[in-house]
C-alpha cells in the first residue's frame, strides 16, 4: 500500500456540521505517514475546537490572518510554501465563492492564493445550495483553474433534506488523496483521443432529438489519462462540465460533427475511446424555420447516423487502440461481445442502465471485454472507475 510518510498537507476547515468527520480524515491522514497543519476559518471554530485539531494533527491550529505572533515570520505565506497539498474539507459554497473570486480575507483563502501546491475540494452544503447555478459556475471556474473536486456524495443531509450535498466520507477523501500521490507521470508521448457526452439532432431551429448522457464518464477518463501524463483530446457534445486540467476539449453538436472530429483525429492518437452516446439517427430533412403546432400528430423521417467507433476500428491506416462503449438494457454482454466483434474493436465498455440510474450519477460499473479476455469493474464513483478503466486499457494496449 502506498503510504504518505511525509507528506505535508494543509487541511483547511470552513464552516460547517460536516467538519466533525474532518477530525477522522486527519487521523487517517497521520496514521499513513503525513505530516498535517490544520487552518480554521471563523465558522469553522464553531464546529470543532483548535484544541481538538491540534491533539489530533500534532500541530499547532492556525486560524487568523492577522495573528501578531504568527505574522512576525509571515506565517501565511510560510505555510503555502510548506504545503505539498492543499485539502479543504469541508468546503462550503461560501469560501467556495470567495475562492472563485480571488478574494483574501481569512487565513485559508489567502493560503489558497499564496500556495502553488494542488488543490482538493471536498464540497458539504445543502442540495439546493449545491443545485445553484451560480455555485456550480463557481465551481466549474476552479475545476478549469486546475482545483480538483471531491464528491459531494448524495443522501440524507443534517437538516433533513435529501439530495446531492454531502460532504464525501473521510474514507473517501483520504482514498483520492492517496492516489494524488501514487500517480506518475508514465504516460507522457501518450496521445489519446476521447468523446464523451450526449450529440442533439436538430428537428427545426428551436427543437432536436438527444438523450440523458451527462458526460461524465467520458471526462473523468480524460482526467485519469491527464493526470498521468497523456495528451488528450476530448471531444463533447453539449454538456454542463469544466474541462478536465491539461485536456484539450473541442465541443460539437450533432453526431455528424462528432464524427468527422473524430475521425481526424483518431489517426493522430495512439488510443481512441468512443464514450459519447451518439444518436442512432437524425432528422432527414430539418426545417428552416420552426414547425407550428398542427393536428394531433407528426411524423418524422429519420436517417441514421454514422457509426463513429466502427468506422475507426476499420480503419485501414493508422488505426488506434480502438474503445467502445455499450449501454444496454438486457443480455449486456451478449450485445458487447457482438459489437466488439463487428466493429473490429480492441475493447469494450459495458454497463447495465436498465434501471435509469447511470446517466447523470456519480457512480458506475462496467464490465469490459476484448478478445479473450474479460474483466469487471465494481461499482465505485466515476472518478474512480475512470482510474480503474485507464490502467486496463492501458495494460490492454501495451500488450498488443
Amino acid at each position: 500500500m502506498t503510504t504518505l510518510q511525509n507528506k505535508r498537507i494543509v487541511m483547511g476547515i470552513t464552516g460547517g456540521i460536516a467538519a466533525y468527520k474532518t477530525i477522522e480524515l486527519i487521523r487517517l491522514l497521520r496514521k499513513a505517514g503525513a505530516e498535517v497543519r490544520t487552518v480554521l476559518t471563523p465558522a469553522a471554530a464553531e464546529f470543532v475546537t483548535p484544541l481538538t485539531l491540534q491533539a489530533i494533527s500534532g500541530n499547532p491550529v492556525s486560524q487568523s490572518l492577522l495573528d501578531p505572533q504568527a505574522e512576525l515570520a509571515m506565517g501565511h505565506i510560510e505555510l503555502a510554501k510548506w504545503a505539498e497539498l492543499v485539502v479543504i474539507a469541508p468546503a462550503s459554497a461560501d469560501f467556495i465563492a470567495r475562492l472563485n473570486v480571488g478574494m483574501a480575507n481569512d487565513l485559508l483563502a489567502t493560503l489558497c492564493l499564496a500556495t502553488s501546491a494542488p488543490i482538493f475540494l471536498a464540497p458539504a452544503m445543502n442540495q439546493q445550495m449545491y443545485a445553484q447555478s451560480v455555485t456550480q459556475h463557481n465551481i466549474q471556474s476552479l475545476q478549469q483553474r486546475g482545483i480538483q473536486l471531491i464528491g459531494p456524495n448524495s443522501g440524507e443531509q443534517a437538516c433533513g433534506d435529501v439530495g446531492l450535498g454531502r460532504m464525501s466520507e473521510p474514507q473517501e477523501i483520504f482514498s483520492a488523496l492517496l492516489q494524488h500521490f501514487s500517480v506518475t507521470q508514465d504516460l507522457v508521448g501518450l496521445n489519446v483521443a476521447i468523446t464523451a457526452g450526449p450529440t442533439q439532432e436538430a428537428i427545426d431551429p428551436v427543437r432536436y432529438i438527444s438523450n440523458h448522457s451527462s458526460g461524465k464518464m467520458g471526462f473523468a477518463i480524460a482526467a485519469a489519462f491527464a493526470q498521468r501524463g497523456a495528451k488528450v483530446t476530448l471531444i463533447s457534445g453539449p454538456v454542463n462540465l469544466a474541462t478536465p486540467h491539461q485536456v484539450t476539449r473541442i465541443d460539437v453538436l450533432s453526431a455528424q460533427e462528432m464524427w468527422q472530429i473524430a475521425l481526424e483525429s483518431a489517426v493522430k492518437n495512439h488510443i481512441f475511446i468512443a464514450c459519447a452516446a451518439v444518436a442512432d439517427y437524425r432528422v432527414a430533412e430539418v426545417a428552416a424555420q420552426k414547425i407550428k403546432k398542427s393536428g394531433d400528430e407528426m411524423q418524422l423521417r429519420l436517417v441514421k447516423n454514422p457509426d463513429i467507433v466502427s468506422d475507426v476500428g476499420h480503419l485501414a491506416e493508422n488505426r488506434p487502440f480502438t474503445v467502445g462503449f455499450a449501454a444496454e438494457t438486457q443480455q449486456v454482454e451478449q450485445y458487447a461481445q457482438d459489437k466488439l466483434a463487428r466493429k473490429k474493436l480492441d475493447m469494450i465498455c459495458a454497463n447495465d442502465v436498465s434501471n435509469g440510474q447511470v446517466f447523470g450519477a456519480e457512480q458506475n460499473a462496467l464490465m469490459l471485454f476484448w478478445p479473450q479476455g474479460s474483466a469487471s469493474l465494481a461499482k465505485t464513483t466515476k472518478t474512480q472507475l475512470a482510474i480503474q478503466l485507464v490502467n486496463k486499457i492501458v495494460e490492454r494496449y501495451k500488450a498488443k
